[in-house]
């Protein structure tokens, strides 16, 4: 407990997001194995996963790096359609269905991490709302060429045709996207606890990157800063020790004269005090749980 009052706001609070997730986890798993949570609950549990990971990862996009992107939807089915197709691929490879999930979810978050990659080498050069504009119409793009395209296998390999199904697949073949039906031949290998695992991956990689040096480089980027001044460093330290400020945060001219007196007493307090370190900053914009 003395621990954890010691650790800076930014590690409880995901300390606490963790714990949040894990709570909920484990109470919709207890109630699944007694008195049940109903067949449209329990069939919506893995897309409201897949939902929330996708929901962060845009939210890392537009919140923590501040660009305007609208085409996160192809990437996600780039994703989505590539690791379906691996799955229903690996069947007979990989017959153990937890690792050819594990298989089929880094084959479809590498592909595209790699399209992403592509794309993001001239679209990034663009900002505001022509970046928006080019992502939006690559959305379009990705939406266009998934559903013109035609892929299989069988013994003798892949097959991949486009406009139309020229697939000659052989005697055991697997017609693994077909056109506008989408992906075909799928079992479900996904679970609740694959999930939940991958909501706890994802908030655990953005953390990190948020609050590592590339995160607060890519935060002054949004900032439009060439490099770290001291004033960013004396605004991490706040955020650190008494919260992100809340600027929005609306005051009458009455509660802003009672809360200068009042951190102004705790400044002459602090001054007649020989042992306590000497009053660095004062402040009437609300911090955290405090309004100064």
């Amino acid at each position: 407990m003395i621990r954890l009052a010691n650790m800076n706001k930014t590690t409880r609070s995901s300390l606490f997001t963790y714990a949040l997730v894990i709570v909920a986890f484990l109470i919709i798993q207890v109630l699944r194995g007694t008195v049940g949570i109903g067949s449209v609950l329990e069939g919506q549990l893995i897309p409201i996963c897949a939902y929330v990971t996708m929901a962060l990862a845009l939210n890392l996009v537009v919140g923590v790096s501040g660009e305007l992107s609208l085409g996160h939807a192809g990437f996600m089915s780039i994703g989505a359609f590539m690791g379906c197709s691996a799955a229903s691929a690996l069947a007979g490879v990989i017959p153990f269905a937890p690792l050819r999930l594990a298989v089929a979810m880094l084959v479809g978050a590498a592909l595209a991490g790699f399209f992403g990659f592509l794309i993001g080498i001239p679209v990034l050069r663009l900002n505001g709302d022509y970046l928006a504009i080019v992502t939006l119409a690559f959305g379009e793009i990705i939406k266009s060429l998934l559903t013109n395209v035609y892929l299989g296998v069988d013994k003798d390999g892949f097959q991949f045709s486009f406009l139309s199904d020229k697939n000659t697949l052989g005697e055991g073949g697997i017609q693994l996207i077909k056109g506008p039906m989408g992906v075909m031949n799928t079992a479900r290998i996904s679970s609740f606890i694959a999930g939940f695992i991958l909501v706890m991956i994802t908030l655990i990689i953005i953390f990190n990157l948020v609050n590592s040096r590339t995160g607060r480089a890519i935060m002054a980027a949004r900032d439009n800063r060439p490099v770290l001044t001291m004033e960013d460093l004396n605004e991490a330290m706040k955020k650190i020790t008494a919260g992100p400020a809340k600027k929005s945060h609306v005051q009458t001219r009455k509660d802003l004269k009672e809360t200068a007196i009042h951190e102004a007493g705790h400044a002459v307090a602090i001054y007649h005090l020989p042992t306590h370190d000497p009053v660095r900053h004062i402040s009437i914009i609300p911090r955290g749980q405090s309004l100064g």
